[in-house]
């Protein structure tokens, strides 16, 4: 355990080697993601256009496949992080997981515009995302020294985020060269899956997965540890006054007049702000202190609502993007790096995922609250609300968050 001039724990001393390198199985499960989104990001691109346009779905229909789905997913990670602790094979589950998700393209293919297929589908993609999340961040965690997590999970999400912005483009790009043929994004989709699954079993090192768990995951012990209950406590409660980044890109939308062909390429102006500043939010954490960098990072977002209230223009979308950008890297791979190295190697995968789950399902409530504020009492003042919201959830959170998780002897 490290502590502070002032005796409380804080970030730990860099070493020399601190900062310098990124071990190899972060580098190659960043190499697996980014590939990985390529593909997922090809069809996220498509699926709408196709689904109803092409299919003839209505709104409804795809919103309430979508909704379920991703829920979903959220509960799938405990499977995943259960079943990677019952014998610490991580690699394994997580490239079932990989695996699941890139069948779920040749499924579509294979659908021939079945709507039963579609489903079955798009339910294999999202069993295959839960179940590998939480391996592949326990993995990334253990595959390092605990003074340099924030920097590997940056890395991570700098090469993931790449993926999901090159994804889209490569989708248009088929689709052009094809005149507009479906199945041929969703073939090379299908290929590209399967190359991030080859990468996996190629380059992952099998010893970053060798830690021998117990039968199950001690998800009880780790409740009653009173650092990751707080981690824990604070990453739920501030998900809950999140409203969700569709509500914002409706604002600006809204707010500007802009044709709804545009939605599509709002989140790449976040993304590619987070791509520029995840790595160095990353080495800010591990410097300064996992705390602060979630902190700022919500105080980003909490901006972000902010600048909303004012009337949108041109210069508040560029705000609003790059704050949102911000948040996400200082709050994505900090969440994992601040909670980590509290947690012993055996259980891990079952603990973070413990803690995805609940941060997911507060981020649902929060989105479904905003919705209903906004239909009840009108957009500017559910905003508002919001704006109270995140600002009360903040303040609680710094009283709760623990200023770092002290590093346990069977995590390092």
């Amino acid at each position: 355990m490290y502590l502070a001039a002032n005796g409380r724990p804080d970030a730990p001393p860099r070493t020399p080697m601190a900062g310098r390198r990124v071990p190899s199985a972060v580098l190659a499960l960043g190499a697996v993601s980014l590939v990985t989104d390529v593909s997922s990001e090809m069809v996220t691109a498509v699926l709408p256009l196709y689904l109803v346009l092409d299919l003839g779905l209505t709104p409804l229909q795809f919103g309430f496949l979508d909704g379920m789905f991703n829920g979903a997913t959220a509960l799938v990670r405990l499977l995943g992080g259960r079943l990677a602790d019952r014998r610490g094979h991580h690699k394994r589950v997580a490239g079932v997981g990989y695996l699941l998700s890139a069948l779920s393209r040749l499924g579509l293919l294979l659908a021939g515009g079945a709507t039963a297929g579609i489903a079955a589908a798009l339910a294999a993609d999202r069993l295959g995302k839960g179940i590998r999340t939480a391996p592949r961040d326990a993995l990334i965690s253990l595959s390092g020294p605990p003074e340099t997590l924030g920097r590997s999970f940056g890395v991570h999400r700098a090469m993931d985020t790449t993926g999901a912005l090159l994804g889209p483009l490569a989708a248009f790009a088929v689709l052009w060269a094809t005149a507009d043929a479906y199945d041929a994004v969703f073939a090379v989709s299908f290929c590209t899956g399967l190359l991030g699954v080859l990468l996996l079993v190629l380059y992952v090192p099998a010893a970053a997965t060798a830690v021998p768990g117990p039968a199950r995951p001690p998800r009880t012990a780790a409740l009653r540890d009173p650092v990751f209950r707080r981690v824990l406590y604070a990453a739920a409660l501030l998900g809950a006054t999140t409203i969700g980044d569709a509500f914002l890109y409706l604002l600006l939308l809204r707010g500007l007049d802009l044709p709804p062909a545009l939605f599509a390429l709002l989140p790449l102006g976040a993304a590619a702000v987070y791509l520029l500043l995840a790595v160095p939010a990353g080495r800010f954490a591990d410097r300064s202190g996992r705390r602060p960098a979630f902190l700022l990072g919500h105080g980003a977002l909490l901006c972000a609502y902010a600048v909303l209230l004012a009337p949108v223009s041109w210069p508040t979308v560029v705000a609003v993007l790059a704050l949102l950008g911000i948040f996400y890297a200082g709050t994505d791979g900090v969440l994992m790096a601040l909670a980590a190295p509290a947690l012993p190697a055996q259980g891990r995968a079952g603990v973070l995922a413990l803690l995805q789950t609940g941060q997911a399902l507060a981020r649902l409530l929060g989105a479904a609250g905003f919705g209903a504020a906004w239909t009840l009492w009108g957009q500017r003042p559910a905003l508002w609300a919001g704006v109270l919201a995140l600002t009360g959830a903040l303040v609680a959170a710094s009283r709760i968050l623990p200023a770092a998780p002290p590093t346990t002897p069977e995590a390092s």
